[in-house]
């Protein structure tokens, strides 16, 4: 069975083949981040509209890398929600138009079980059932996967994710846009003895994770620094994002190990764009090493939104029930959907 995958939630528009006999065929994506940059995030408006631009071009793209024809294609999977409204709307309708052209299945995924499943793709791939730690986006949660659509929500964030805590003090520190690979490379020149930054929650002996309050930290460093917020020197920049980095990857860290602990599993994944986090797999295979379980990470091409991991889920559960999808395309977009909402494959 030969799926499309199509994800276009926020500001990256890709489009993938994947074929449950031979694995991943083809996948193409967009970035949206030099036309953002500018702005200094994502501007709504601006991604939909580069999306309806990108999603044609693309499946062209990925047909001719796998040297198929679209009608080869059993059934076309796309990003359901969460995400931005418009962005979902631009590659829902791609996908159900294409689908009632070919006479094909359609069936909408949740966006952030494809990251969790993501690290399947990879050649070392672990078994179920596993505790993954999701960083993505607005998102840091900790779930128990006991197969596809079983996930049990063991903590979260009760406001700044990992992820929006990056990008807010990479721009304290007028890093730019996108902040989060930006304050990462620049923790490498640090010093870690120059500032040692809170680390939120981490003995609060449950799952959960509070990040707004380091970005505060960072603020108040920064202002109290030798030149001040507006004329810091970059070394001190370096120092404070060596401390900030280091404070985050800390308390993920930690937690892992925790809820591990805690429900007896040896397999950790690792999923979402923190997951590239070079500092972050530093410290979490060191802490593998030591308590003797063992992390399994996406390939850093798909840590970011991607559309394998779309035509991937998607065929995950259409070979457990091939009545998930559907041939009614009248297709609606849920842009707040909780993980725990979706039903079981």
């Amino acid at each position: 069975m030969i799926v499309l995958g199509v994800e276009s939630s926020c500001d990256e528009t890709g489009l993938a083949l994947y074929d449950t006999e031979h694995g991943l065929l083809s996948h193409a994506l967009h970035s949206q981040v030099a036309m953002h940059e500018e702005y200094g995030g994502v501007v709504p408006e601006l991604a939909s509209r580069d999306h309806i631009r990108r999603a044609l071009p693309l499946l062209e793209q990925v047909l001719a890398k796998a040297g198929l024809p679209k009608e080869r294609i059993d059934a076309i999977a796309y990003t359901q929600g969460p995400g931005l409204a418009g962005a979902l709307l631009v590659g829902s309708s791609v996908a159900c138009s294409l689908a009632l052209a070919l006479d094909k299945p359609v069936l909408g995924v949740h966006h952030l079980e494809g990251h969790l499943l993501s690290p399947l793709l990879a050649s070392e791939r672990p078994e179920f059932p596993f505790v993954a730690l999701l960083v993505s986006g607005g998102h840091t949660q900790l779930m128990r996967v006991d197969g596809v659509g079983r996930y049990t929500l063991l903590g979260e964030t009760l406001d700044d994710a990992a992820g929006e805590a990056f990008d807010k003090s990479a721009k304290l520190l007028g890093l730019g846009y996108p902040g989060g690979p930006a304050i990462s490379r620049l923790a490498e020149f640090g010093d870690p003895e120059a500032y040692t930054l809170p680390r939120p929650m981490l003995h609060s002996k449950d799952f959960n994770f509070s990040f707004s309050g380091l970005k505060t930290a960072v603020l108040t460093v920064a202002k109290n620094s030798a030149g001040g917020i507006a004329n810091i020197c970059e070394q001190d920049k370096a120092n404070i994002a060596r401390g900030f980095v280091d404070a985050i990857v800390d308390v993920l860290t930690a937690k892992c190990v925790s809820a591990l602990k805690h429900t007896g599993l040896k397999r950790l994944v690792i999923a979402g764009g923190v997951g590239a986090n070079r500092q972050l797999r530093e410290s979490l295979n060191a802490a593998a090493a030591k308590k003797k379980f063992r992390v399994y990470y996406p390939e850093l091409e798909f840590c970011t939104d991607n559309g394998a991991m779309i035509a991937f889920a998607g065929a995950l559960r259409l070979e457990r029930n091939p009545q998930a999808a559907t041939h009614d395309y009248g297709f609606n977009v849920r842009p707040r959907w909780p993980l725990d909402e979706i039903e079981p494959a």
